[in-house]
């Protein structure tokens, strides 16, 4: 076995030295040396060199390319591996990818703990002298295989074979095989895309110069450790390209959209146009020309902010309105250089001066942004003939700091009214009056009065009557007098709560005449000129009656109180020996007839008088018609054949006394 070993390992010797002479006598394409171990440090320090690694194509390395595996390092074009900054993780390994236009090879680095010095295969098996007698027992490390992703055809293809194993003399194995780690390598196979649009941004006119405005954000689905995924942004082209071809900057790394130009040139309103279209280019490998790119379009809106004050069209505006009309009497019309779609061009008008009876109002038109000055309550020319109004425009938003509001932003509106003919007014309107009902046909109700507005036109007043819905009244046309022509009732369907209503004309002599209406209402109080009248005026009871209580009448009246209740019932006087029914008064407004026995089927007409309490009191007689039935198995039967009998009885007995007499 110890033999063995000796030629074992003076095989793999040989290997390195045949090797070696090998690479002395011609060109081998890529690394000249593909493993290195290093010692991990505390931390690796920026730009320090780490070591040198030495590739060659055999062609002059043209367009030779490194790529790391971990972004933090990067390898000079002189071959030196060196830190981007200080890093203290890394992990075990680092793999180096060099490509040139006519090889391609990779390099392993690993980074070894303090305690694993001894792992490298160049210590594993070391010779002592030349008994070919190990020195001591180490591990065997395996090297991993690396191959690169997107391989072609045919499969399955064979990646590596590697078996190494540690035996004693008796060949027992004392260590090994060992795993065998196979790591892809990814490759730049995949473009940057922009997942997240539209892109919108918007940024305030006159910004300060290096203002953000938005952030690009593009995705790489390669590995994020490598520079297949690194980004790096650019714009490659701007629309419109005025007042400045490069408005706009994007942080290459972050993907920050800021302003470059000063803010005089950011002014919307000197501007082709307020928005601007970017097309946005992210780049992988870093931004090399070998990396893959991906572009999406960034629409950035330049807002408004109110940097100009509103300004009238013209100093002086006209108008002219007829009195006594009113609504809109003119347009007032102003400039602004803002955006029409925000608060920075929208006008809020008012009146400053000359408005002291709050007759003139002025609102904002909101699609021409105009101020529509309006008369709010009807003019007089006979007071005053002529109105000089100063208006002032703000906007809705406030302006900026540097900003004022100038002399252009008031202006002064003359109005002239002009007059015409009105109609003559009553004085007061409505009128009011109380009367008595029923007053002789001839009175007088009420004397008007009405004048004429226009006292520079030196008018006369006629008087007519307009409505009056019983015909009542009449009035004098020359001095207005009312009078009654008929009986004023306050019961009349025509009154409502005790109130009749009369409309009346007065009209001027202008030409065409013009016509004032005036209202009179007539409040009647009531006299006692209504009987009361009783309810109800039938009623019937059975022959056989236990319960001789035959009805509740009731009273009412169309006068008011004191002219109506408490009202006084009684019975007509009764004839004959014995009397048959009495009447019980139950309150002010009813009574209650009783029989005082069973009465033979018949109709019996009993004769109730019924007295208001009014001054002097109304006195109504209203026969009321009882009806006594016979009534058997809950029927009623009613037919009168001995009608009238007790009407007949009182007329016979009449007769009688009168002979009597």
């Amino acid at each position: 076995m110890q033999h063995k070993t000796q030629l074992t390992l003076s095989f793999l010797l040989s290997q390195v030295l045949l090797l070696a002479c090998a690479e002395d006598l011609e060109c081998v394409p890529g690394f000249q040396q593909k493993v290195f171990y290093i010692e991990k440090p505390f931390q690796f320090t920026e730009d320090r060199l780490i070591l040198n690694l030495k590739f060659d194509d055999c062609k002059g390395n043209n367009k030779l390319n490194f790529e790391v595996s971990n972004p933090d390092f990067t390898v000079e074009l002189d071959g030196n591996l060196v830190a981007r900054k200080n890093v203290s993780e890394v992990g075990k390994a680092l793999f180096v990818h060099a490509r040139s236009e006519h090889a391609e090879d990779m390099a392993e680095i690993f980074i070894l703990e303090a305690n694993e010095r001894h792992g490298a295969l160049k210590e594993i098996i070391k010779l002592e002298g030349n008994l070919g007698i190990p020195r001591q027992k180490r591990a065997i490390l395996a090297t991993p295989i690396l191959i690169p992703e997107n391989q072609r055809p045919p499969f399955p293809r064979l990646v590596g074979k590697l078996e190494v194993e540690v035996v004693d003399m008796n060949g027992k194995t004392m260590d090994g095989p060992v795993r065998l780690d196979i790591s892809v390598i990814d490759q730049n196979d995949n473009r940057p895309m922009f997942k997240e649009g539209p892109y919108v941004g918007h940024v305030m006119e006159g910004s300060a110069t290096g203002t953000t405005v938005m952030r690009m954000a593009a995705f790489d689905a390669d590995d994020a450790s490598t520079d297949n995924a690194l980004l790096r942004y650019n714009i490659l082209r701007q629309t419109p390209t005025k007042p400045s071809p490069n408005m706009f900057y994007i942080d290459p790394e972050k993907g920050d959209i800021v302003t470059v130009v000063s803010p005089a040139l950011l002014d919307r309103e000197t501007m082709e146009s307020p928005k601007y279209e970017l097309v946005i280019e992210a780049k992988d490998m870093g931004g090399m020309d070998v990396g893959l790119t991906g572009t999406a379009t960034a629409t950035i809106l330049i807002d408004d902010k109110n940097d100009h004050a509103p300004e009238f069209t013209k100093k002086e505006f006209q108008a002219t309105v007829k009195e006594g009309v009113t609504g809109v009497i003119v347009n007032l019309t102003v400039g602004d250089r803002d955006d029409p779609a925000t608060g920075a061009w929208r006008a809020v008008y008012s009146i400053i001066n000359g408005n002291p009876g709050q007759s003139f109002e002025i609102h904002t038109n909101p699609q021409t942004n105009e101020g529509m000055l309006s008369v709010v309550k009807p003019l007089d020319y006979e007071i005053s003939a002529f109105h000089t109004l100063l208006i002032k425009v703000e906007n809705e938003d406030p302006l900026i700091p540097d900003i004022a509001y100038g002399p252009s932003s008031t202006a002064t509106v003359q109005i002239t009214v002009e007059d015409v003919n009105e109609g003559p007014v009553f004085h007061p309107n409505p009128m009011a009056v109380t009367k008595q009902e029923n007053i002789p046909v001839g009175s007088v109700v009420l004397t008007v009065n009405a004048t004429d507005p226009d006292t520079l036109q030196h008018q006369t007043i006629r008087y007519s009557v307009y409505k009056d819905p019983a015909g009542w009244l009449e009035i004098n046309p020359t001095n207005g007098t009312i009078g009654t022509t008929a009986v004023l009732d306050r019961e009349s369907p025509f009154v409502h709560n005790n109130v009749y209503t009369a409309l009346f004309l007065a009209i001027d002599s202008g030409n065409p005449p013009a016509t004032g209406t005036g209202t009179l209402h007539i409040t009647l109080e009531d006299v006692n000129d209504n009987v009361p009248s009783l309810y109800p005026t039938l009623a019937k009871v059975c022959d056989d009656a236990k319960d001789l209580r035959v009805v509740v009448l009731g009273a009412s009246d169309k006068d008011l109180h004191p002219n109506t209740d408490p009202f006084k019932f009684e019975l007509s006087k009764q004839s004959g020996p014995e009397k048959l029914w009495r009447i019980n008064r139950l309150n002010n407004t009813h009574a209650q007839v009783i029989l005082l026995q069973n009465l033979k089927k018949a109709n019996y007409n009993i004769p109730i008088s019924v007295t208001d309490s009014g001054k002097p009191p109304l006195t109504n007689t209203t026969e009321l018609r009882l009806q006594v039935c016979t009534c058997k198995k809950s029927k009623m039967d009613c037919s009168a054949a001995d009608a009238l009998h007790i009407s007949l009885t009182l007329i016979l007995l009449s007769l009688l006394s009168l002979f009597c007499l």
